[in-house]
């Protein structure tokens, strides 16, 4: 194989895997990973079920190819906020700027096209009961983790280990439930409540999350 032919031949392949993970993502999005099989991604990009084996290796290999191509993008915001965050001299300031630094990220993807998907799929691997087999979420998002409760110990100097970690399960239990809400959250509060207005939805989960933590 000559040059031109293997760039040609690597040109395809890129398009084939891109064209089988636009397929899959929706799929994974409505019926969780549980719910797919190889033989809906196939049906769903076009393509042989064998094809999507030779290029992932399987389901788990699609949807592992999902995370790494969104959450690179969702991890350097989160990176990008909490170091704003720790430049804030003022604690309390800080801790609000950490908060937003967690959510802000995740609940900009219900607004941002076909990563929507992604954002459903995201909150969903946190709880789901096979997530610790997959590997995922301790590979991809805990170190993250880590360093953001790091960063609540240091702005509330005060508190427990147990209410920082709390506290931070607190903020992310409230964004993942915002995150796959397929329209409750509206229809009980008679719109006055919409998780697709990011702004208003960070604005009160903020405030929220900031008064239940100054009133020790």
């Amino acid at each position: 194989m000559n040059a031109d032919s293997a760039k040609l031949a690597a040109g395809e392949r890129r398009t084939t895997r891109a064209r089988i993970i636009a397929a899959a993502e929706p799929l994974f999005a409505q019926l969780s990973y549980d719910g797919v099989s190889l033989r809906n991604i196939a049906q769903h990009a076009g393509v042989p079920v064998g094809l999507v084996s030779y290029h992932f290796g399987g389901k788990l290999g699609v949807y592992q190819a999902i995370f790494e191509l969104r959450t690179p993008a969702m991890v350097e915001q989160r990176k990008a906020g909490l170091a704003l965050a720790t430049m804030e001299e003022n604690l309390e300031r800080r801790l609000e700027m950490i908060l937003k630094a967690l959510m802000l990220p995740m609940l900009n993807l219900r607004a941002t096209g076909n990563e929507t998907h992604f954002g459903i799929i995201a909150a969903r691997e946190i709880n789901d009961p096979g997530a610790a087999e997959r590997g995922i979420v301790q590979k991809m998002l805990d170190p993250l983790a880590i360093a953001f409760v790091e960063q609540l110990r240091i702005a509330l100097p005060d508190r427990s280990e147990a209410e920082i970690h709390w506290l931070f399960q607190s903020a992310l239990g409230v964004m993942v439930y915002v995150m796959v809400d397929v329209g409750r959250i509206s229809r009980l509060s008679a719109g006055k409540a919409d998780p697709d207005d990011v702004d208003s939805t960070l604005r009160h989960l903020l405030s929220l999350l900031l008064n239940g933590v100054t009133r020790k």
